[in-house]
């Protein structure tokens, strides 16, 4: 038995979630009035059409004109249709209840259940209610199959909303059986009514914030157009004689109606026509175009929240920090979205087919934010080079960057292309040993430098000098061992040591030392720094 929110058994007739049935909730008034309210709207009609929604007695009217106002307003529709698809495109996440076997199976039938087709349509319809104040699509299940799964998703037409009488607070839907309107049923509607302000949800549409600039905008374009019309074609002006009979002024008057349309005319040689131009339009263009673009920026501050990345003249920096604007905006939207989806789709499905939860899964619609790779590469690099671990599949991640395969061929930096290309000169055997020698101690220290400690590389400076020592000691060094090996005791030593100055050979194991103390200070000045 299925159970439904309160606990009792749910009931649900074949014939009532048929196509032919779920129609008629949608089309309540086969004939709705055609006449436009956008077309006719004034100052007066808009005020009575505002107070209208307040008070519940005619929100066909509001409802008609928010509709008329994204077909006919480019600017206003392009504006709504950004704020929409910023949220009704992104993929939606489920997350499981707990981590119970349960729990986890029922987030994978919803996330199976949002792989639908007809999803994005939905998301998208259900932001409608953006502009209007509130969006009502229907579930029309299929019942033929178990588990029952929405087969379409139908969009209800808001003028078929009314707000009952009582309150103004519950929706009502009219139709053919219940004129008046009637409450919506359970598990059969999704509603969304996002919130832009706190109040009713009637008065909390963007069409109701946008209608005074909307109307606003459409006097100024038909002055526009009429002001165009006297000052942007020049006055055809013709003369004639005062000898000229009727036919030839009846010939003038027809010459100066069909140059407007024909550009050209035939008149008697005595008569003249002019094309003067007139100068009192000047200035007039940039007054209609500044009203017109001043309404255009408030529509995008009450649709985005800002206006630099809606309008021309704005800079990249502009640009980027009203930008955060929006993205705090979509997340405002994103989470009342995937709060509408939990209360009026999960639920519905999971308690319809596996009965009432203590818990159930959430949908989660996450909006990514925009990231300056270039300012985390200028960031990071110095902190790498310093010792900071930075895990590579981490940095691939980012860029979007896939582990490359062995056989792949790789990038590299052009400094190590031109090592690679020029050849080393030829050396000997004993040279060559050397040189590798050398070059695997140095490449040793210069790895091993960036994360040893002070110790660490002290003792490697050491090892390096010891090996260096036997090469380069033995002229300074022999003749102190022969001199130790020819006395018999230590004070004899003493006393003909400063007889060896002259014999030892320490330029080299000088230049040596100064190498070293030279090397060791530069490594503490670098580290200093």
């Amino acid at each position: 038995m299925i159970l439904d929110a309160n606990g009792k058994p749910f009931k649900v007739e074949q014939e009532v979630l048929s196509e032919d049935i779920a129609r008629a909730y949608t089309t309540s008034v086969r004939n709705p009035r055609p006449s436009s309210v956008a077309s006719t709207l004034t100052p007066q009609r808009l005020g009575t059409l505002m107070r209208a929604v307040v008070d519940g007695t005619d929100l066909e009217a509001f409802m008609t004109l928010a509709e008329e106002m994204e077909e006919r307003d480019l600017h206003y529709a392009a504006q709504l249709r950004t704020r929409k698809l910023a949220v009704a495109a992104l993929p939606p996440t489920v997350e499981a209840a707990s981590e119970d076997e349960s729990d986890v199976e029922l987030a994978e039938k919803v996330r199976d259940l949002l792989n639908d087709d007809q999803v994005p349509e939905l998301f998208f319809d259900l932001l409608d209610g953006l502009g209007k104040g509130l969006s009502v699509v229907q579930i029309l299940w299929n019942t033929n199959a178990t588990p029952w799964k929405p087969k379409d998703y139908k969009w209800v037409d808001p003028r078929y909303l009314r707000a009952d009488q009582d309150t103004l607070e519950s929706i009502l839907l009219i139709s053919n059986d219940y004129p008046s309107g009637a409450p919506l049923e359970p598990y059969k509607f999704i509603v969304h009514t996002p919130r832009s302000k706190s109040g009713s949800v009637w008065r909390n549409g963007l069409a109701r914030l946008v209608a005074v600039m909307y109307m606003l905008k459409s006097f100024t374009v038909r002055d526009w157009w009429a002001f165009a019309e006297v000052f942007g074609i020049p006055v055809r002006v013709g003369k004639y004689g005062p000898n000229a009979s009727k036919d030839d002024i009846t010939t003038l008057v027809n010459a100066v109606s069909r140059i407007a349309s024909d550009a050209g005319a035939v008149i008697p040689e005595s008569m003249k026509l002019e094309l003067i131009e007139t100068a009192k339009g000047n200035g007039g263009n940039t007054l209609f175009e500044n009203m017109a673009r001043w309404c255009d920026e408030q529509t995008s501050k009450a649709v985005l929240g800002q206006t630099m990345t809606a309008d021309d003249g704005s800079s990249q920096s502009q640009a980027n920090v009203h930008n955060e604007v929006r993205m705090d905006i979509a997340k405002w939207d994103a989470r009342q979205l995937e709060a509408c989806i939990n209360e009026y789709l999960v639920k519905p499905y999971i308690i319809l087919n596996w009965g009432v939860q203590t818990r159930y899964p959430k949908v989660r619609i996450k909006v990514p934010e925009p990231e300056d790779l270039k300012m985390l590469v200028d960031s990071i690099t110095p902190l790498i080079d310093r010792g900071m671990k930075v895990s590579a599949s981490s940095m691939r991640e980012k860029f979007g960057l896939t582990e490359p395969d062995e056989e792949d061929e790789l990038l590299q930096a052009e400094t190590l292309i031109a090592m690679s290309a020029t050849p080393p000169p030829a050396l000997n055997r004993s040279q060559k040993h050397a040189d590798v020698e050398l070059g695997r101690n140095k490449q040793r220290v210069s790895i091993n430098r960036v994360t040893q400690t002070s110790d660490q590389i002290i003792d490697e400076l050491t090892d390096d000098a010891m090996d260096d020592w036997e090469e380069v000691a033995e002229d300074f060094m022999n003749p102190i061992m022969q001199l130790a090996d020819s006395v018999d005791s230590y004070d004899a030593f003493l006393a003909k040591l400063p007889e060896l100055q002259d014999q030892l050979g320490a330029e080299n194991f000088v230049e040596q030392m100064a190498k070293y103390m030279f090397e060791t200070r530069a490594l503490g000045d670098v580290r200093d720094a």
